[in-house]
């Protein structure tokens, strides 16, 4: 009887899952999203992109949404900034993004270092100037927690939640982030979907199968990253099929301090 009702239930489970996959994948996720313009992806590192947001990337591309890539480092910890600059314009080709919509930033004062926060200052004018430049008005990347707790990403929240508050960005620009979910969703891969589903959020986007295959093509550019637990990670991590995003708020709590004009 026992064997039965573990059978049981694990059939109503995975119809639930199917019929949930089903469902998100008819939905039109940029439908819901503001502006008609750019979007940007503000990222740390070569590999965030196929890593934390092929999802957000391959649904954005789907509607036809213009897209570029702004890498504020290029991930030189252990001094193999030149491959990882060329695996990731490989991996962004893979998910449908050219050279020509992919900036690469390589400044002394945004070190890739998981102990360092990045210069505000800095970080900001370079934000600001690519996107004037790309004419963008939707900004996509890490919330509060980084996903990871990256001093690097949270540096990112940081920098574009000051902008966004003291009204620096282009008129009419929005802020999506990426939801930071505790280490037991992190590693739930499509198990998680029905919890992102039913959880609170502004934008989900969840990849097909085939979509889902693009994701670890992007994910395998970056052969210098691909360690036995980055092998692990694609294959149950949640990230690498799920996104869930917020629109950011200056009403919630954030950092005190202001990016001010220099």
């Amino acid at each position: 009887m026992l064997e039965a009702a573990v059978l049981l239930g694990g059939a109503v489970l995975l119809w639930v899952l199917c019929s949930l996959w089903r469902a998100s994948l008819r939905s039109r996720c940029g439908g819901l999203l503001p502006g008609r313009a750019g979007a940007l992806l503000l990222i740390a590192h070569p590999d965030d992109e196929c890593m934390f947001f092929a999802p957000a990337i391959i649904g954005l591309l789907r509607e036809q949404r213009p897209l570029s890539v702004l890498c504020c480092s290029t991930g030189n910890y252990y001094n193999q900034g030149e491959i990882r600059r060329k695996e990731l314009i490989q991996s962004c080709a893979a998910l449908g993004i050219p050279s020509s919509n992919v900036t690469l930033i390589d400044h002394r004062e945004l070190p890739d270092n998981p102990r360092v926060q990045w210069n505000s200052h800095v970080l900001s004018s370079l934000i600001l100037d690519h996107m004037q430049d790309k004419n963008i008005d939707l900004v996509i990347t890490f919330d509060e927690g980084g996903v990871s707790g990256h001093s690097n990403h949270i540096s990112l929240y940081n920098t574009i939640r000051s902008l966004h508050c003291a009204r620096r960005l282009p008129e009419g620009c929005s802020v999506l982030v990426l939801e930071s979910v505790n280490i037991f969703r992190k590693y739930l891969s499509v198990l998680d979907l029905p919890i992102s589903w039913f959880c609170p959020h502004d934008v989900l986007f969840i990849l097909s199968r085939a979509q889902y295959k693009q994701a670890t093509e992007a994910m395998a550019c970056h052969q210098s990253q691909l360690l036995w637990f980055r092998h692990m990670y694609v294959l149950f991590s949640r990230y690498m099929m799920i996104n869930s995003l917020n629109f950011l708020s200056c009403d919630q709590e954030g950092p005190e301090t202001k990016v001010k004009d220099s």
